[in-house]
């Protein structure tokens, strides 16, 4: 019976201890970044990785080929009209070229020089022959400032004329203007105090002369409507004209508007008040024919 050396046994201690060393030689790892490189580990001998080449083909055929070339998504037996071995194209625009084998990598292919293009051709410079002589010749054709002319004592006659002439007919224009009668318009809108004793003893009068003297034939043809008339009055209550701004449509009621005006003339001389302002007044009324046979102006 063999004896058992007790200084050869693990213990748990010895187990906790390898534990906790393999814990912290991890953390070590992943918090230092501890790295391997596979290009280190491998030998000069040993080749590059093996690569794949894959196309993309546009038909499908049903059984796939004892020898395929390359490879793609799905079975194509081979075609075309090239007995060598070249890769399948497409007429779509390919960005970046494929390789072939003997060509120079992408990297080389993109930095080589482009072909220089030709420089655009220089431009020629026009120039006009004898151009020294036609420099002056424009300079000749240019405006020369005038001359201010001198004044001379037919030219202040002449002017003084003017003046004289200008000022008569400013006179003249002032006092055809003072010979004009000042005008004042009036009508149912007016709200002036002045005015409205006149023009409501003006209506009251017209009203009463026209219902007195209301035209038979529209009684008669039971006619009825209503028109604008413009009265004008001098100072002195005179009639100076009438007119007939709007019509009623018939022309019985507007002759009988015009004829109670001229039975009803004159009207009272202006006030004071109104004399010394305006020698006219425009009374602007519109003269309704009732259907009951009533005359009113509004």
């Amino acid at each position: 019976m063999t004896a058992h050396n007790p200084s050869t046994s693990i213990t748990a201690f010895d187990r906790l201890a390898l534990t906790v060393f393999l814990a912290i030689a991890l953390h070590m790892i992943f918090i230092l970044g501890v790295s391997f490189d596979l290009e280190l580990l491998r030998t000069p001998e040993e080749s590059p990785l093996p690569t794949m080449e894959i196309t993309l083909v546009h038909s499908r055929s049903e059984e796939a080929p004892e020898q395929a070339d390359y490879l793609a998504q799905v079975n194509q037996r081979g075609g075309g009209n090239s007995p060598e071995k070249v890769r399948p194209s497409s007429q779509n625009f390919n960005p970046l070229p494929i390789p072939k084998q003997g060509d120079a990598p992408l990297t080389q292919q993109a930095a080589s020089p482009r072909p220089q293009q030709d420089p655009l051709p220089a431009m020629q410079m026009i120039t006009t022959e004898h151009a020294e002589r036609a420099i002056p010749e424009l300079e000749e054709k240019r405006e020369k400032p005038s001359r201010p002319e001198p004044v001379t004592a037919a030219r202040l006659m002449e002017s003084s004329q003017e003046l004289a002439s200008l000022d008569a007919e400013i006179r003249q224009l002032k006092e055809t203007l003072a010979k004009l009668p000042r005008e004042k318009h009036l009508n149912a809108n007016t709200r002036e105090y002045k005015y409205a004793a006149y023009m409501d003893a003006w209506r009251a009068k017209v009203e009463r002369i026209g219902n007195l003297n209301y035209p038979d034939e529209a009684k008669k043809r039971q006619l009825y409507g209503r028109l604008l008339l413009d009265v004008v009055i001098n100072a002195d209550g005179s009639v100076r004209r009438i007119d007939l701004l709007r019509s009623s449509g018939h022309k019985i009621l507007d002759d009988a508007a015009i004829r109670i005006v001229t039975l009803a003339a004159p009207f009272a001389p202006f006030p004071e008040h109104i004399r010394k302002d305006f020698d006219v007044l425009h009374i602007t009324r519109t003269w309704v024919f009732e259907n009951t046979n009533q005359l009113q102006t509004r």
